[in-house]
């Protein structure tokens, strides 16, 4: 098929690249870089091409083309973070990322909602792959940064709690999820969270309350049935020792 221009081509191997066509947009990719091998949204196509198949050399390579190119690309210095967190060069993947929200800051992009989305996003990716790893500071760290930017943390404060309990600190856990539930009383995964905690630092009765209150606007809540169940059984079990005492 021939092509009226280089924009044209490029537009066309895009399409097929979101859709997630590979299989057409790479040859549509390499042929465009003959045409024009200054785009480098193209190179940044090909390097995600060659990450999903496995090739991370040949990506990290494009990545860093494209990024040579145009220094302040954010798509491709978030993709050569990801590839570089994958093969555990984890301090090169952070310093990358940490200069492309920089760059964006400096271009006054920060109070875009939309790019403060998209960041936060990569912050919380990175995040998870520090957990993994049982990197637990770096990996709160990046939760607290995705957090600022996010208008919506309903699902982060989940892994904000998670993280500080791993770390060692229920207590601060706690009160994370304490402030949130002020402002967002209906969120029944964060309060069976929270009773989840007390329970697991000896203050059963206030988990008990919590999970009462799940139930109370969700009785088939499976979750606080366990959990409460849990409680009772504990709490029976600890009379009976007391009177065998």
């Amino acid at each position: 098929m021939a092509y009226s221009s280089t924009r044209d081509l490029i537009q066309t191997a895009k399409e097929a690249f979101i859709e997630g066509d590979y299989s057409t947009a790479e040859p549509l990719l390499q042929q465009a870089l003959l045409k024009d091998n200054k785009d480098p949204e193209v190179y940044q196509m090909l390097a995600t091409l060659y990450y999903d198949k496995g090739q991370f050399n040949k990506a990290i390579k494009t990545f860093k083309k494209a990024l040579e190119i145009d220094p302040g690309y954010t798509d491709a210095s978030v993709g050569l973070s990801i590839i570089l967190n994958d093969l555990g060069r984890y301090d090169e993947a952070k310093s990358i990322f940490n200069d492309a929200q920089k760059k964006l800051d400096d271009s006054k992009k920060k109070d875009d909602p939309f790019i403060n989305e998209k960041i936060a996003q990569k912050h919380i990716e990175l995040g998870d792959l520090y957990l993994q790893i049982e990197r637990f500071d770096e990996s709160l760290e990046q939760y607290f940064k995705a957090k600022k930017m996010l208008s919506n943390i309903s699902k982060l404060i989940l892994k904000v709690a998670d993280c500080l309990v791993k770390i060692g600190k229920p207590t601060r856990a706690i009160q994370e999820l304490q402030l949130f539930l002020r402002d967002y009383p209906q969120n029944n995964d964060a309060r069976s969270k929270l009773g989840l905690i007390l329970y697991q630092s000896n203050r059963t009765y206030e988990a008990v309350e919590e999970w009462e209150k799940v139930l109370a606007r969700d009785p088939n809540n499976s979750e606080a049935q366990h959990y409460l169940q849990l409680a009772q059984e504990t709490e029976l079990t600890e009379i009976i020792q007391h009177r065998e005492i």
